[in-house]
C-alpha cells in the first residue's frame, strides 16, 4: 500500500506539473502572408507631358530672368545717360535695337506661358491642377507691358512670380 500511495502521489504530481508546463509553452506565430508590393500608379500621359512642359518653361523663365537682369540694367542706364548727356547715334541705335530684342523675347516667353496655361484649361485631366498655374499668362503680359513702357528692370518681377507659380505647379503634379 505504501508503494501504491507513492505511485499515485507521483502520478498526481506529474499531472499537476505537466499542466503548468503546457501553460508556459510559447505559441508559434504564423508567418504573415507577404503582401505583394503595391504597384505604383503611373499618372496619365497628359499629366506626365504637362509636367515636362512646366519643367521646361520653369527653366526658360528662370534662365531668362537671370540673363535679363544685367541687360535690363544696361538699357535703363543708357536711357538715363541719353537724357543727361549727348551719346553717339550708334550707341542710341544699338540701345533701341536691344530694347526691341528684349521686348520680342518677353513676348515669345509670354506666348509660351499662355499656351501652357491654356493647355491646363482645355484638358480635363489637367483641370484640377489649374489653380496652381492660373495667371501665368497675365504675369507674362504684365512683364511685356513693363518692357514696352521702358521699365526693363521692373519687367523681371512678374516673371519671377510666374516662375514661382510654375514651381508650385511642379510640386502638385504627380511624377
Amino acid at each position: 500500500m505504501r508503494h501504491l500511495r507513492i505511485v499515485v502521489l507521483a502520478i498526481i504530481t506529474l499531472a499537476i506539473f505537466a499542466g503548468a508546463a503546457d501553460a508556459q509553452k510559447r505559441s508559434v506565430k504564423k508567418p504573415n502572408a507577404k503582401k505583394p508590393p503595391a504597384n505604383k500608379t503611373v499618372p496619365p500621359l497628359d499629366v506626365r507631358a504637362a509636367r515636362e512642359k512646366v519643367d521646361v518653361q520653369l527653366a526658360n523663365v528662370t534662365r531668362f530672368v537671370d540673363v535679363l537682369g544685367p541687360i535690363a540694367q544696361s538699357i535703363e542706364d543708357l536711357d538715363a545717360s541719353a537724357k543727361t548727356k549727348r551719346l553717339p547715334k550708334a550707341t542710341l541705335d544699338q540701345n533701341e535695337a536691344n530694347k526691341q530684342k528684349v521686348i520680342i523675347a518677353i513676348r515669345n516667353l509670354r506666348d509660351a506661358l499662355t499656351t501652357l496655361e491654356s493647355e491646363f484649361r482645355t484638358k480635363p485631366l489637367l483641370a484640377k491642377y489649374l489653380p496652381s498655374i492660373e495667371g501665368i499668362s497675365g504675369l507674362g503680359s504684365r512683364s511685356e507691358d513693363s518692357a514696352i513702357a521702358g521699365r526693363f528692370v521692373a519687367a523681371k518681377d512678374p516673371l519671377r512670380d510666374a516662375a514661382q507659380k510654375l514651381t508650385d505647379t511642379l510640386a502638385v503634379l504627380p511624377r
